[in-house]
Order: structure tokens, then sequence, then C-alpha cells
């Protein structure tokens, strides 16, 4: 007597399966028809562990807590070439605003949004990618009562990238600013609603510690610093997404 038993998608749990051809190895193959699935096609019976979901997963997940490139590889294990591989990935999906929070502003509620996010701190951390002479810098703001990231950029220590996290925070609708005395602040911002100083800037210094607690690229440098720009911009934005945004990424 054949067991038969039901075939689900790895990534999104549907049902709705049909067999699509096999590999050139003879693995069966099947297509998701689950139109939400981010991940349609998939094998039951992968011959490399680093297509397994749990084992993609899981690189994310050791990325944002210390571990290096050669850590995951080792610990898996899998080469070190599918890590960073799935970790390039991932930059497509990156949001540099904190677009769940925006999506809550709606016509009845928009006053109580904006008056809860009308205070923000800004504020630029110092990284390096490589060796010291080559910098770079995360320049974000965060909500000043509720300590949540509203958004990002990178770049150097300039006028321009910091227009450019300006513009991401339009839509906040932000009626005060507090950051340290850096001139691209007071150039660029309205004096009538900018508090320089450090008394109002605890909560963003405190993200810095955190960013540089939780993630090994940050630390000093060592053989796991960033090697490349692409990754320690990928790594520092998945940590980003994940935990002040409230992603899935």
């Amino acid at each position: 007597m054949t067991l038969l038993h039901a075939v689900r998608c790895p990534h999104c749990q549907s049902e709705q399966i049909v067999k699509r051809g096999k590999t050139a190895r003879g693995t069966q193959r099947y297509l998701c028809q689950n139109i939400l699935c981010a991940k349609a096609s998939f094998l039951l019976d992968y011959c490399n562990r680093g297509r397994l979901p749990e084992v993609k997963h899981t690189i994310i997940d050791m990325s944002l807590n210390a571990s290096g490139v050669r850590d995951t590889a080792r610990s898996l294990p899998i080469c070190p070439n599918t890590v960073l591989r799935e970790l390039k990935k991932k930059e497509a999906a990156l949001e540099l605003v904190n677009t769940s929070l925006l999506r809550t502003l709606n016509p009845d509620e928009v006053a109580w949004a904006m008056e809860r996010a009308g205070e923000a701190e800004m504020d630029e951390m110092w990284s390096f990618v490589g060796n010291k002479s080559n910098p770079r810098w995360l320049w974000h703001a965060i909500n000043h009562c509720t300590g949540k990231v509203l958004a990002y950029v990178f770049g150097r220590r300039t006028d321009e990238v910091f227009l450019q996290l300006k513009a991401l925070l339009e839509p906040f609708g932000l009626t005060r600013d507090y950051t340290d005395h850096w001139g691209a602040y007071t150039r660029h911002l309205d004096p009538e609603v900018h508090r320089p100083g450090k008394r109002n800037t605890q909560k963003i210094e405190r993200k810095h510690l955190t960013l540089r607690t939780r993630i090994k690229r940050l630390v000093r440098k060592t053989i796991c610093f960033s090697k490349s720009t692409q990754m320690h911009d990928i790594v520092i934005g998945l940590f980003v997404n994940r935990y002040a945004f409230g992603g899935v990424v």
C-alpha cells in the first residue's frame, strides 16, 4: 500500500502545490500556487544544505547576532560564499523608512500620530570598511517619545547625506529636532525647531551602543570587520529593519 502525504510549501505553509518537473539530478521540483508566496518553486529534498529554508533563516539570524561569515559557515556547515549570497539577496528588501509606522497615519489619527512623531532625535554613527581611511557613517533619526527608528541612510559625514535623511523624514511631519552641534544640522534645520545639544539625544546614543554590542563588524578592526561597503550596509540595514522597524527580513 502506498502512503500519501500532503506537500506543504516550506515558505508559506500552503497546500496549493503542483509538480514542476525535475532537476538535473532527478529530484522532484514543486510549485506553490499561493500568489502571496515569496518563493514559488521549491524541493522537498535538497542536496545542498545552503538551499534549505531553515538554513537561510539561520544565516540571517546569526549575522544579526555577532556571527561573522566564516563563523556562520562553520556552524551550519555550509560554504562562506553561500552566506554572502544569502545576505546580498536581502539587500533589495531593505527599507530606509519605517513604512510600518507611516501606514498607521490615516485621516482619523493623523493629528495624534504627528503629535507623537513630532519630535525626533538625529545623530550619525561612525564606522569604517576595511581601514580607517574609508569611513562609513550611519545617519538616522528616532522618535523622541517612543525611541522607534524613523529612517536611516549611509554615506559620508557631509551635508548631502544629511539632506537625504531629511527628505526621508518629511512624511512624518516633524516639528522639533534634537541633534548635536554638527554643522550640517545647523545649516539645514530651521533654527525655530532645532534644539542642538546632548541633553535630548540620550536615546539615539543608546541605539549606537546597542548596534556596536550586537553587530560584530562594528566592534573593532578584526578579521570579522566589514571588508566591503555593500556587506557593511546590508547587515546594519537588516538589523534596523528587523529590530527597529519590526520587519520580517
